[in-house]
């Protein structure tokens, strides 16, 4: 990485897409998908995609430093399994290692799945078990298998998660790819929105992915690990095109299409989230407040031409060209059974979905 000032470049989808790396596996990624896509054609099923989880900004072409966000890709995953649930079929592009459909249930950090589970009383103690089974060790044909169990208070919760895993994966309607990087990314985006342009108005975008704002293009990279004797580290970065604008106009038109919008200062997020309706001409952008997204969003979506006015005492009054619709839940949620806001989402998005469908 230069040390000397550079002047800023600004790219735009067509000139990023000309100048930064196709990532090795994206044809084989997208072959997937492809006939993926086919099979829920040929079943007459809505498809969407849920995009999930934050993208890293490498630092240097040989990667050990990068730059990240804190998305552990909750909403995607929670959202997911909602879709399914309802019919959909999901191509769940999301985070390496983040959240992911039925096992976010059991985090390796929140919830560890060991914690759930027993070995049989058959052989009660860890000395004697270990003593029977050393890790080093198969066990002696004449020592009797221990069985492992689900402990009793979580057997519901567990048989309910599996039962609906494995229904899914029986129907085929879940289709896994990731990425790391932000440049991994936008090539998926682009190639796995070109795909779904078939579908017409039964695609679903749910664009719920933290996608990095800036990144350094590959020109501009390390190619080794960046030395930290020389001192304090200046970078500037570049903006990463927006990429709903030829999503919206070129790759897919006729999908709806869901954005987010993540605030710190809910003061601006109604008007922002605003602005990129006006500005990139899709269906719905979802408002979260950073310190209340678990609990309350907003959808913000243009209003109908034909609702734009209305008479009052017969004169006809403009009315707001946006409408805004808000999805509220008790934030203090019994710890038996949670009320997730994703739940709502979903229901509210999969009626407007349907409106889509018949408008065509």
């Amino acid at each position: 990485m230069s040390s000397t000032p550079h002047e800023s470049q600004t790219f735009s989808a067509e000139s990023y897409f000309e100048t930064q790396p196709q990532p090795p596996s994206l044809l084989a990624d997208i072959e997937g998908v492809h006939e993926f896509i086919e099979r829920q054609r040929q079943a007459n099923r809505s498809v969407v995609l849920v995009t999930s989880g934050g993208t890293t900004v490498p630092l240097e072409l040989n990667v050990v430093r990068f730059l990240d966000n804190f998305s552990a890709g909750t909403r995607g995953a929670t959202s997911a399994e909602y879709f399914l649930k309802a019919g959909y079929a999901v191509i769940f592009m999301h985070r390496q290692f983040s959240l992911q459909p039925f096992s976010r249930h059991y985090s390796h950090s929140t919830n560890p799945f060991l914690n759930f589970l027993e070995i049989d009383a058959a052989l009660p103690s860890s000395s004697t078990i270990d003593s029977a089974f050393p890790y080093s060790n198969d066990p002696p044909p004449t020592t009797p298998t221990p069985q492992i169990t689900v402990t009793t208070a979580e057997r519901t919760k567990l048989f309910s998660v599996l039962r609906a895993y494995k229904a899914v994966h029986a129907q085929g309607t879940l289709h896994m790819i990731s990425f790391v990087s932000v440049n991994e990314y936008l090539w998926l985006l682009r190639a796995v929105s070109r795909e779904m342009s078939v579908l017409g108005r039964k695609a679903m975008y749910y664009l719920a992915a933290a996608v990095s704002d800036f990144f350094l293009p590959q020109q501009r990279l390390s190619e080794h690990k960046i030395q930290s004797g020389k001192g304090n580290l200046s970078i500037e970065m570049d903006q990463v095109p927006k990429i709903l604008k030829p999503l919206v106009s070129e790759w897919n038109p006729e999908g709806f299409i869901v954005s987010f919008k993540l605030e710190t200062d809910e003061t601006i997020l109604i008007p922002k989230a605003q602005q990129a309706l006006e500005r990139y001409g899709h269906q719905v952008v979802i408002g979260n407040d950073l310190h209340h997204r678990k609990y309350r969003v907003v959808l913000i979506s243009p209003v109908a031409q034909a609702d734009a006015a209305k008479k009052t005492d017969g004169v006809l009054e403009p009315q707001p060209k946006y409408a805004e619709f808000w999805i509220e839940i008790d934030p203090d949620q019994p710890s038996n059974h949670p009320k997730e806001i994703e739940e709502d989402i979903i229901e509210e998005l999969l009626k407007r979905h349907n409106a889509w469908i018949e408008g065509s």
